[in-house]
């Protein structure tokens, strides 16, 4: 069945970015079509924190996630592979909401506002100024812009031939929920040999655990079980949680050949926003702040262009780039020193003892990675 579209949008990915700009450009009177795989509600895996710097956005769209239970965050607690904490307070904080509570809130805002399509994406072609997309159940849909909000690492990805596909990605991502004792004003991320986890509560009083690992530390393991039970508890933090922690999963949640590379904000004429632009290394979690906040940088440009009938592509996209290395370059750059740091034991001990002595250091270095509240 083939769809136009016309001077209209079509986002591929139906996660927090690719929600946020249907919801924005929809309540501007764009007519959105939105392709996601999954029905709604499904678990993601993620850190499931976000920073108040995107709150008051998400209240101008008539979103509240604490109408929703979401936990209020104030406090923020770091430990090396050794148990060593610092603690510090959050510059903005934040709150904590599950991803299948946060996706659902935004769908069932927009589910009669857009057209919704849950299907697969198998291919995207540009020519002649124009987007031919094909699903595997809606054959061909017209569109005359489109949105890649596919994610960390998708099949489109392999499809436009992106340079982050063409290399192997050592990183290894694992979430699961558990109940457990734990203040729920606070994120944690807790260091360990080859990767680091953070926790939080949600929204149902569940703490979300989210690990990045590298899989050269987990290859020598049987299973997951085995390498928490081995490598993670060798941090007395964790070694508590796991061993007196309930899951609640039937098993977690994996995802693999994570890219931390670097993305290109405009690629094949697709406006990618979140993930598909870029990947920040957690620190505080702040992927879904930046998810939020990239759909709002493209939803306010391309409605300024939309209510001066002025659809110039090169000049949107050149705009749009320039915007989005201006709103997160500095945030990405800094996430892989961080990284880095956190993953050399030398500099990681070296860190941690500055970060003792000097305890104002850490909020700057959080503040590095977020950015200031807009509405």
């Amino acid at each position: 069945m083939k769809r136009e579209i016309k001077k209209d949008i079509l986002i591929i990915g139906g996660g927090l970015a690719g929600l946020t700009a249907a919801l924005h450009l929809s309540k501007n009177n764009c007519r959105v079509c939105l392709i996601e795989k999954y029905e709604y509600p499904h678990h993601k895996v993620c850190g499931e924190y976000v920073s108040n710097e995107v709150l008051p956005y998400l209240n101008e769209l008539g979103i509240d996630p604490f109408l929703s239970g979401a936990k209020k965050i104030s406090r923020f607690e770091l430990t090396d592979s050794k148990g060593n904490p610092i603690k510090t307070a959050l510059p903005l904080g934040g709150f904590g909401i599950s991803r299948y509570a946060f996706d659902n809130l935004l769908f069932e805002t927009i589910k009669n506002k857009v057209e919704i399509i849950f299907d697969t994406v198998e291919k995207v072609v540009f020519n002649e100024n124009r987007f031919s997309v094909t699903t595997q159940l809606q054959k061909n849909l017209q569109a005359d812009f489109v949105v890649g909000a596919f994610g960390k690492r998708s099949n489109i990805d392999a499809i436009l031939n992106r340079n982050f596909m063409q290399k192997t990605s050592p990183w290894l991502a694992v979430k699961a929920h558990f109940e457990y004792d734990f203040p729920e004003d606070t994120v944690a991320l807790h260091n360990f040999n080859g990767g680091y986890c953070g926790l939080s509560k949600t929204e149902t009083n569940v703490v979300n655990a989210c690990y990045l690992a590298t899989l050269k530390s987990f290859k020598n393991y049987k299973d997951i079980n085995d390498f928490q039970r081995n490598v993670l508890s060798e941090n007395p933090h964790l070694a508590n949680f796991f061993t007196n922690a309930k899951p609640l999963f039937k098993k977690p949640l994996t995802i693999s050949q994570i890219s931390f590379q670097r993305k290109k904000p405009v690629e094949n004429h697709i406006f990618m926003l979140g993930d598909s632009a870029g990947l920040i290394h957690p620190l505080c979690g702040n992927g879904m702040a930046m998810a939020i906040k990239s759909a709002q940088i493209f939803s306010e440009l391309f409605l300024a262009s939309y209510l001066n009938s002025d659809f110039n592509r090169n000049k949107l996209e050149r705009i749009y780039t320039t915007l989005w290395k201006n709103e997160f370059d500095e945030r990405l750059k800094f996430g892989r020193v961080i990284q880095k740091i956190l993953l050399n034991p030398v500099a990681s001990r070296l860190g941690f003892s500055i970060a003792g002595i000097v305890p104002k250091l850490l909020p700057i270095l959080i503040a590095k990675t977020h950015g200031k509240p807009t509405a």
